[in-house]
């Protein structure tokens, strides 16, 4: 029972044009590109059959290939992450259990929310989707409203019922909170962590659908499941004392570096 990971990576993000080829420095002053950083924390993975990087652009691929990443060259038409996730099982004829799409803007997920989330869906039969989230601090929701109120989004967040299914995503902070939160307290946001896994057929289903209309007003891949009616498993994960951020904006990579240097990552 196979686990493929896959790392889609464009050059021409929309908020970041060649984000994945951007330098993070960490806690030793060493500076490793995006993508670069995405795959050191794939290959971390416990239980992962396999690594690809999935591209459009040779300069990421040829990058890439260059630290020693499998590449697989995808078309300029993939609309998002999972369209390219998708082209690229297809097109290396791959029938994986699991397919994990780590997106490359998140450096610093731990292998243990990837490992988690695959356990979490092998638990559930019935889930066809999961994705992880992460219990937002009173802290980590304010850094998402600050983003908010500044004009940008700073992350994705989610609501879920008692059984897990997602009921929505959103680049809004909800649920609304009609109350402050303790920088150090729990709060009832969730903070949507940029991995999913599929189970094969609606993977590969996925980019055979139109893009659906709340899916484009909010640039969230994840909401053409639920406007199809495809349960989306939430599955919480832990920090365990580590910080999570991604990078969506340029004002991020200092936020992430400072980060690292915290936590002591190189």
């Amino acid at each position: 029972m196979s686990v493929v990971i896959v790392i889609p990576a464009r050059h021409a993000s929309t908020r970041y044009p060649g984000k994945p080829l951007v330098p993070l420095t960490g806690a030793s002053g060493q500076a490793r590109t995006l993508i670069r950083r995405s795959w050191d924390a794939a290959m971390q993975v416990g239980g992962a059959d396999r690594v690809i990087v999935a591209t459009d652009d040779a300069r990421i691929a040829d990058h890439a290939a260059g630290f020693g990443a499998e590449v697989a060259m995808t078309s300029t038409t993939c609309r998002n992450g999972t369209e390219r996730c998708a082209e690229a099982v297809a097109g290396l004829g791959l029938s994986p259990e699991i397919v994990v799409n780590l997106q490359g803007d998140a450096p610093l997920t731990p292998a243990w929310f990837v490992e988690d989330l695959v356990a979490g869906l092998r638990r559930d039969p019935a889930a066809q989707v999961a994705t992880p989230v992460l219990n937002c601090t009173g802290a980590m929701r304010a850094d998402l409203m600050a983003d908010r109120a500044a004009g940008r989004v700073g992350g994705t967040t989610a609501v879920f019922g008692v059984d897990g299914r997602a009921l929505y995503f959103s680049k809004e902070v909800i649920p609304f909170v009609p109350h402050a939160v303790a920088p150090e307290a729990a709060s009832p946001v969730f903070h949507h962590v940029g991995v999913y896994a599929y189970r094969p057929e609606p993977l590969a289903a996925y980019a055979g659908w139109p893009e659906g209309t709340l899916e484009r007003l909010e640039g969230l891949e994840q909401l053409r499941f639920l406007e199809r009616g495809i349960p989306v498993l939430c599955v919480e994960v832990q920090a365990r004392g580590r910080e999570f951020w991604e990078l969506n904006n340029p004002e991020d990579v200092p936020r992430i570096e400072a980060m690292m240097r915290r936590m002591g990552l190189d």
